[in-house]
């Protein structure tokens, strides 16, 4: 298995919220014998813990400051988050913290604050990395780089069902509008919008499982 960093393979995931990105992303390290980088769960991080510190979202500099000095740790064999040694796996996945952290996503300097810290994942380790510019920005020189999208009506029914699953009450057509307005926002930002890399293999997982899209990424993969 070649890739650009000797015997060390990188990979890419990028696409919208409710793709699947992170359930593959972790499937797809364990595979692999990769570590994860979750870049989405680095910008809810940066947002819950404003939102605890009472930080508005256009204090640009505190936002920053707080990108900077995250306390933060992975432990993707027990598929948790951990920031200032809580976990706060389900805390980053509410609906508040999700909008908030698209927001925060799109702010310049926040985005530099972070950059350096996840370049660092992929020193001497293998790494299957998750987000939205993963590709284009981050590492851009990856060995396998995907994009992964569906439908908002489907990414939509799956966050739904989440939810649900969690006790929460939801408007679907609600969930709906705020996906098409977060894609919106993503793919019209100004720094790092959400979009494929020219090298990207396209994935759309509207029709298609879990296993279905892991064995195609597992496909790519091994060819390097």
């Amino acid at each position: 298995m070649s890739s650009s960093q000797g015997q060390y393979l990188l990979v890419t995931i990028d696409g919208p919220s409710g793709a699947g990105k992170g359930t593959l992303s972790q499937l797809l390290a364990k595979a692999l014998g990769a570590s994860l980088l979750d870049s989405g769960a680095l910008y809810r991080l940066v947002a819950l813990s404003s939102l605890k510190r009472g930080i508005a979202a256009d204090d640009v500099v505190s936002l920053s400051e707080t990108a900077r000095q995250l306390d933060v740790v992975f432990r993707p064999e027990e598929g948790t988050t951990m920031l200032e040694g809580e976990d706060v796996t389900q805390a980053i996945r509410a609906e508040t913290v999700s909008m908030l952290a698209s927001q925060v996503a799109a702010l310049q300097p926040v985005r530099d604050a972070l950059l350096e810290r996840q370049r660092q994942f992929s020193k001497g380790q293998s790494l299957v990395a998750d987000g939205r510019d993963m590709g284009t920005t981050v590492f851009p020189e990856a060995d396998v780089k995907f994009f992964l999208t569906a439908s908002s009506e489907a990414r939509a029914q799956r966050r739904y069902k989440q939810l649900l699953e969690r006790g929460e009450e939801v408007d679907l057509q609600q969930l709906i509008a705020d996906i098409e307005d977060r894609d919106l926002r993503d793919r019209s930002r100004a720094v790092s919008p959400l979009r494929p890399a020219p090298d990207a293999i396209e994935i759309d997982s509207t029709n298609l499982t879990i296993p279905q899209v892991l064995e195609l990424m597992l496909s790519h993969a091994s060819n390097h």
